[in-house]
């Protein structure tokens, strides 16, 4: 439970991300945004821990900063800009199975029943709830969301698989740092100069930074770590619910009954994928009426019966 609090600060502040990149940040620089917003996240952490990469981490560090920082912060960053937050949401929630079934092929995470189960019941549970009426799809935008969900599910599955002895900390500050110097001299090439940062933007990039990168990821891979990937990859369905729930706040709308069992569909689909949910099946399927049943048929006391008699024809014959 504890380890599923922590890793849910993750999808709660990424989803604050999307209203944040829609609202404040300059529009037409998603590269410079990916630069801007790991580069000092990795630094800060860097900092905090003071790590350096070794031995093979220098490469490692390469492909996971360019897979979940550099190329899926670009992005989202042009997802943010080109889709309504509820469809962008909409997308990224298939990636609880699209994880499970890396996690399956790379690391032989083999996803059981009730991960499965709650995949398929917070996916439905998502569309119900953002999925209300006519909006206007941008082509480049669904692109832009879906590989960078496909790209982020498979470096998370890397990372939990090369990670295991690395401090949380250090792994991410590289992560991040690498990312950000894959983004930036792509962003100089293609973007030209760097955007006009007003007030407004320089505040919510220092929030995305701090907030939604450095203490997110932070948080997620330490997730990765402790849980199956099955679970964390469920967790991260808080993502639009936190964004629906920010939307009755910061837009003052009122949930509606089909958002509301959407909602509740969501949080039942995250249950199922904890471990904590499979604990408690197991004690319900050993206490249910007929699980004993086997000790008290004939072919049940036979058995026991020959091994007792075996362990007494061993210990006669030593």
């Amino acid at each position: 439970m504890r380890w599923t609090l922590v890793t849910a600060i993750a999808p709660v502040a990424w989803a604050t991300n999307y209203f944040v990149t829609h609202e404040y940040l300059p529009t037409g620089h998603p590269l410079y945004g990916a630069a801007i917003r790991a580069l000092p996240a990795g630094v800060l952490l860097l900092a905090l821990c003071r790590q350096a990469p070794h031995g093979a981490w220098w490469w490692k560090s390469l492909v996971l900063g360019t897979l979940n920082m550099g190329s899926f912060f670009a992005l989202i960053y042009l997802a943010a800009q080109l889709l309504p937050t509820s469809i962008a949401s909409t997308i990224m929630a298939a990636s609880p199975a699209v994880l499970m079934l890396l996690a399956w092929a790379v690391n032989a995470e083999r996803p059981h029943g009730l991960p499965l189960m709650g995949a398929g019941i917070g996916i439905a549970g998502v569309c119900l709830m953002l999925l209300t009426g006519n909006v206007t799809l941008n082509a480049l935008g669904v692109l832009a969301s879906a590989t960078a969900m496909v790209t982020s599910s498979f470096g998370y599955v890397l990372a939990k698989r090369w990670s295991t002895d690395i401090d949380i900390l250090a792994s991410t500050s590289w992560q991040l740092i690498a990312g950000g110097l894959v983004a930036l001299p792509l962003a100089v090439v293609r973007e030209g100069e760097p955007p006009h940062l007003d007030v407004g933007a320089i505040l919510g990039f220092a929030y995305v930074t701090v907030v939604a990168t450095a203490v997110a990821f932070a948080a997620w891979f330490a997730g990765l770590r402790h849980l199956p990937a099955a679970a964390v990859g469920l967790i991260g369905l808080l993502n639009p619910v936190t964004g629906v729930l920010l939307g009755t706040v910061i837009a003052e709308e009122t949930l509606t009954l089909r958002q509301i069992c959407g909602l509740v569909l969501v949080l039942l689909g995250i249950v199922l994928g904890q471990p904590i949910a499979a604990t408690v099946a197991a004690r319900i399927r050993s206490r249910a009426p007929g699980a004993d049943s086997r000790r008290d048929t004939p072919a049940g006391r036979t058995s026991c019966l020959g091994r007792r008699e075996t362990n007494c024809a061993t210990q006669r014959d030593s």
